[in-house]
């Protein structure tokens, strides 16, 4: 039996990630992992890090790869499936791999659990849209917005990687020494890793050209923005000797 597309999940699922996006701006506060755990959550029960990566983004990559597993198979698809896959390569990477090399704190589990559901909520809507209610012309594939969209895509998630990767030698296993991140985009910005996957969702949105993509990049720009601005600020008032000239998240300009 085919699945129907219903639009009013569709339209709720993104005016959550909207309406989530906004909340994340006005209440102001980085979420309470990472470097602000002992903070925000200093009594809360936690996980390593690398288990809590894992089981968070886990149904990221799973529901929609679950979704797109039930599509015809073939090596260039439909542009819905297409993008999809592209969705859940970035996932595929913060699953299988980022959650098995992090350094990072142990991981407060009330936040594991937030973003397990997130997650779980994201991936439906995005997956569910593409293979369900999505509807592209046979030449999307020539049509700039997709052409640009994917270089973007492609784009943030190498500088991602890459800022990841520069973050991950500044300790060595077992560490929890802060030291400032060196080479690549944190040349000129404080959240490079930031920066590149807000680009990935900008591209993602700009290449699939839907509601449930500018939401979620919307969400990923306010979330992951307001979280570079902080780290800026503390990396600021940890080191005195912190290069004066590096922004927050947008080089030379914020």
């Amino acid at each position: 039996m085919s699945v129907r597309c219903q639009q009013s999940p569709v339209l709720a699922g993104s005016a959550t990630l909207a309406a989530l996006g906004a909340l994340v701006l006005y209440l102001a506060e980085p979420s309470g992992y990472g470097k602000y755990s002992e903070n925000l959550m200093p009594v809360a029960i936690r996980l390593p890090a690398r288990a809590a990566w894992f089981l968070q983004e886990l149904p990221s990559f799973a529901v929609p790869a679950g979704i797109l597993a039930g599509q015809p198979s073939s090596l260039l698809g439909p542009p819905a499936t297409v993008l999809l896959g592209l969705f859940c390569a970035h996932y595929f990477h913060r699953t299988f791999v980022y959650s098995l090399l992090t350094r990072g704190r142990p991981f407060p589990v009330v936040f594991l659990f937030r973003g397990f559901v997130f997650c779980m909520g994201n991936g439906l809507l995005q997956g569910y849209y593409l293979v369900y209610c999505a509807e592209y012309p046979a030449e999307w594939y020539t049509d700039i917005r997709f052409s640009l969209g994917v270089f973007l895509f492609i784009l943030g998630m190498g500088i991602n990687i890459h800022s990841d990767y520069i973050l991950r030698q500044l300790r060595k296993p077992g560490e929890i020494t802060y030291r400032i991140p060196q080479g690549g985009l944190f040349t000129y910005v404080s959240g490079a890793n930031f920066l590149g996957e807000i680009i990935e969702w900008i591209g993602y949105a700009l290449a699939s050209w839907s509601l449930p993509a500018l939401a979620f990049a919307f969400f990923s720009l306010c979330f992951l923005g307001l979280r570079a601005f902080h780290h800026h600020r503390f990396y600021l008032k940890m080191f005195d000797d912190y290069p004066k000239s590096r922004r927050a998240l947008i080089p030379f300009i914020f």
